[in-house]
């Protein structure tokens, strides 16, 4: 069986969609289960339908307001550079209506419906093809792993976007009596359950860049240096889950190939931004085009 796993990563997602098309349409590789975190659980119903085109159009055009229903950042640029802020605005409303996050994404869970139909939902349910999103259940403080062919349309749309809620800058879910947040927050690269669930053969797209040698800058305030403890907890969750992948790999006889980002993309991956998501996605075609060139070559 092969798998394709996409890992979180937000806005870089549109990387992944660079690497996946290059994959599919060049190397001519198919796949039978497709498993996803956050960003990941976004890309995975487009690709298991083969629509690279329309999932590229989703990924290189939309914006904050396709996401946040109340954005807790403010973009804010200086010469040719853009510096990410918290919008002190919205996080006062929130803590005035006695909210637990700083900002909302029921946009979100709007886009998902608008780009991803019923009628798609019902060809992937009818195919043999696996689709499986990760979510973490803080209730009971576990990653559970939610299958489209276990659930109704509206529920796995659900699950696609609890997937991707990244607490607490965006929606806090409720469902089935638990709170449910960001796969992530558990799960990062979920190569193990893919290996669980019986692939032979894993393509692995991890959203970070493999060795990571520059400093990193620390936020400034009590909120900007939130988002640096939070991307540095998340680095640790992604190696140790690397770490396991290759070693359970490797125990299990399974071939693992790993894509990583060339380069750090972006400090703030729920910054949204068109012009930065097209180049990323070309530059995730490119990588891979290159990674296979590296290989004929030895």
């Amino acid at each position: 069986m092969k798998a394709l796993v996409i890992s979180g990563g937000g806005s870089k997602g549109a990387f992944a969609g660079g690497v996946a098309q290059y994959l599919m349409e060049v190397k001519k590789k198919e796949y039978d289960l497709f498993l996803g975190t956050s960003t990941g659980s976004l890309l995975i119903p487009q690709l298991a339908l083969n629509n690279i085109g329309k999932l590229h159009d989703i990924y290189t055009n939309v914006n904050q307001l396709s996401i946040f229903s109340l954005n807790p950042f403010v973009v804010r640029k200086k010469d040719d550079r853009e510096f990410v802020t918290i919008n002190y605005f919205t996080t006062l409303l929130q803590f005035i209506k006695r909210k637990r996050t700083f900002g909302e994404s029921g946009a979100l869970r709007r886009t998902i419906k608008k780009n991803f139909s019923p009628q798609e939902f019902q060809e992937l349910k009818k195919s043999n093809k696996k689709l499986v999103v990760t979510v973490s259940n803080l209730s009971k403080n576990k990653v559970e792993y939610k299958e489209l062919a276990d659930f109704s349309y509206d529920e796995f749309c659900d699950w696609i976007w609890i997937s991707c809620n990244y607490i607490p800058f965006m929606s806090l879910a409720t469902k089935n009596g638990f709170e449910y947040g960001d796969g992530g927050l558990g799960c990062v690269v979920p190569i193990r359950e893919a290996i669980k669930r019986g692939a032979t053969e894993i393509d692995a797209i991890i959203l970070e860049s493999e060795n990571l040698n520059q400093n990193k800058v620390l936020g400034k305030n009590p909120f900007s240096l939130m988002l640096s403890i939070y991307g540095f907890v998340l680095d640790q969750i992604e190696y140790r889950d690397i770490s396991e992948g290759v070693l359970s790999a490797k125990l299990n006889n399974v071939k693992l190939n790993l894509y990583y980002t060339p380069t750090k993309l972006t400090e703030n991956s729920l910054v949204f931004n068109k012009k930065l998501m097209r180049a990323w996605w070309l530059q995730g075609f490119n990588y891979a085009e290159a990674k296979f060139n590296d290989v004929n070559d030895l």
